[in-house]
């Protein structure tokens, strides 16, 4: 199984699609200063800022400051923007609530150069002693704030279970964002299972989210959580697995939509790969979390190519026999390729031309249109 520590370090000069480089146990020491006296390309420096809100950080030092947590300390109030050098932030990263329409600029335009890793499971014991992390404490990158947005970076959570057989709480989240018009642009979440935590502050929120051209890998459940959220021409791959005998390896998607949230998870214009034999995987089972006995997921995957990993012929499943896939809100329209085959009919609920005309992204993000900003 190619693991993310093959992956994370792979850059635009590398241009490898999945490295060979091994990403080290503490902060990236490069034998050379990359990008030159230039670090943060187009975006400007600390001598001529690109506004006056622009903090700059570079793990080499020739920011304002060397980790990205600091520079979100810094970055009080509103409207902040941090531009990130290239290089791999071995840290957590936490955006409170406070600091809103934040930000964040990868300076080369290429995700792989600008890496945000670290390696906590839910059943990582705290160094404090007080107990594991749980699922949302395993996050590598916490944003709850509002209008946030993100281009060109690396999300990722390389805690490998292989690294840890002692630990059975193995979901290891590289991104959990639960704030209101959150954006992300050809961005990259790297993970195996629960990647990517596409969440709410509360189950009477429906905050709003928008990943456009975005790259996403796991294994178990790794686009998952109860936000209205919109994947445009985003990348989802599954990853291979060495230590389980027999299908399913894992599921793509996982929502917990609230029953009273009339839109869900919005896959279009997509595609779905993967590294596991043909048929490993299924597209999605609904989560009911303990905490929402009432959560109605809802996810309608249209106009995306389906690659031979996804199982055609029954491709969602029960998480729990309680809460049946068929009493959900599943749907498709138009897919195409292999795992997008119609053979059983019953088990590829499809959206008729007038609801289709509901499933889009203006009807699920209504007065926010992200697409047309930068």
């Amino acid at each position: 199984m190619p693991s993310r520590r093959h992956f994370l370090l792979a850059s635009a000069a590398s241009a490898a699609a999945l490295g060979v480089a091994a990403l080290p146990a503490g902060p990236a020491q490069a034998a050379e200063v990359p990008f030159g006296s230039h670090p943060f390309g187009r975006y400007g420096s600390p001598a001529a800022r690109l506004t006056p809100q622009t903090l700059y950080v570079d793990p080499h030092g020739r920011g304002d400051f060397t980790t990205v947590q600091a520079a979100v300390n810094a970055a009080t109030g509103t409207g902040r923007t941090l531009v990130l050098a290239p290089g791999t932030y071995r840290e957590t990263v936490a955006v409170d609530a406070s600091r809103t329409d934040m930000t964040w600029l990868g300076a080369t335009g290429d995700p792989r150069d600008v890496v945000i890793v670290y390696d906590n499971a839910a059943g990582t014991q705290k160094p404090d002693g007080s107990g594991t992390y749980g699922t949302s404490g395993s996050a590598t990158t916490t944003v709850q704030a509002d209008g946030f947005t993100a281009h060109r970076i690396t999300f990722a959570n390389d805690w490998l279970r292989a690294d840890h057989p002692d630990i059975s709480g193995t979901q290891a989240v590289a991104l959990k964002v639960l704030g209101d018009r959150s954006a992300f642009r050809q961005c990259r979440f790297l993970g195996h299972q629960d990647t990517l935590y596409a969440d709410s502050t509360s189950l009477a929120a429906f905050p709003r989210q928008y990943f456009a051209h975005c790259y996403v890998e796991g294994d178990v459940d790794f686009v998952f959580g109860r936000a209205t959220a919109v994947f445009e021409g985003c990348h989802f791959h599954t990853l291979n697995r060495t230590d389980l005998a027999a299908a399913p390896y894992g599921f793509v998607f996982a929502p917990s939509t609230a029953v009273a949230n009339p839109r869900g998870y919005l896959v279009t214009h997509g595609r779905i790969t993967s590294e596991a034999p043909e048929g490993y995987y299924k597209l999605a089972r609904p989560w009911v979390p303990s905490s929402d006995t009432t959560a109605r997921p809802m996810l309608t995957v249209r106009d995306t190519w389906l690659g031979p990993g996804i199982d055609a012929v029954a491709p969602y499943t029960n998480m729990r026999d309680t809460y049946p896939w068929q009493a959900q809100r599943f749907a498709e329209y138009r897919n195409t390729g292999p795992g997008a085959r119609i053979t059983v009919p019953e088990n590829r609920p499809q959206l008729t031309r007038s609801e289709a005309a509901s499933a889009t992204r203006e009807a699920y993000l209504g007065d926010w249109a992200p697409w047309r900003g930068r």
